[in-house]
């Protein structure tokens, strides 16, 4: 299924978009985004119980330490939950301080439904009306593209953004992406609906691919008119030499997402500060040297 466009192509690319803000946060702070992933290991190795106690502790000091340095804060939304209702409560506050802090909030749920269920997910995290709600959220596209129609209508409309996954970099995800209909990959045919969701939009589109950075490389053209989400950098083996052979000239538009090399410098709040400028030096420096200035 194709992607439709929202009845008003141009809100996508309005000043106040996501996609525009997003590019003005990348230009400012530099295009790293620093995962919030409260796993119990990370909470034992900070000292703290694997409790909602110490998760409450654990995310809103990434965020005093790193929401005035980064562009973008990703929390994983699996990691809250898992402590129930107060998890989530935990989540809220995490969301909250983060944009008050500045930085712009991707919520990494992963979420993909049809109908009215994927319609209740668009209103519970792209509606400001929600204590849920993010700058962006993650989907997946594996009900077929056409069922996030309700996440890209309700993002068009209130200047949000969606990250759709496209290629990953675990393993298993192959068997689906890189199996093939009429000689196009599952994968190149979402970024091919992508590109057409983001058409036309200025200076950019909201609608991100999710594109591993230890995928190798990357079938079909990464030009969505839109960013680049780029998680596995750092830590699960993604370096700057294979963000460079995945999206080559398109490094510009690519948003580095790292989680456990920075937060295995916690809880000390310098610490974390410093290994987050170490890795953005880095990658201002190769994008400065490539030419892709965002």
């Amino acid at each position: 299924m194709t992607a439709t466009i929202p009845q008003d192509p141009a809100a996508i690319g309005e000043p106040g978009s996501f996609g525009a803000r997003l590019r003005a946060a990348m230009a400012a702070r530099g295009p790293l985004c620093v995962g919030i992933d409260p796993h119990a290991a990370l909470l034992s190795s900070w000292g703290l119980p694997d409790t909602v106690t110490g998760l409450e502790r654990f995310a809103l000091t990434v965020v005093d330490a790193l929401a005035g340095q980064v562009a973008v804060l990703k929390p994983q939304s699996a990691f809250f939950e898992r402590h129930g209702s107060a998890g989530i409560a935990v989540l809220e506050r995490t969301i909250a301080a983060a944009s008050d802090a500045g930085a712009l909030v991707v919520l990494d749920v992963k979420r993909g439904d049809i109908g009215s269920t994927a319609a209740a997910y668009a209103d519970a995290y792209l509606d400001p009306a929600s204590s849920l709600c993010a700058d962006a959220v993650t989907a997946s596209p594996y009900l077929g593209f056409g069922s996030l129609q309700p996440l890209l209508d309700m993002a068009a409309k209130h200047d949000r953004g969606v990250f759709v996954l496209a290629l990953t970099s675990n393993p298993e995800g192959a068997q689906v992406q890189l199996a093939q209909r009429d000689g196009v990959t599952v994968a190149e045919s979402v970024l091919r609906q992508l590109a057409a969701a983001n058409a036309g939009a200025r200076p950019w589109g909201s609608y991100g691919a999710l594109v591993g950075a230890t995928v190798g490389s990357a079938p079909g053209d990464l030009a969505i008119n839109g960013p680049l989400l780029a998680p596995g950098f750092g830590a699960q083996g993604g370096g700057v030499a294979d963000l460079q052979r995945v999206f080559g000239k398109l490094l510009g538009d690519v948003v580095p997402s790292t989680s456990r090399q920075v937060l295995a410098a916690g809880p000390d709040i310098a610490a974390l500060r410093t290994v987050t400028a170490e890795i953005a030096a880095t990658l201002e420096g190769t994008r400065k040297g490539t030419g892709c200035t965002g």
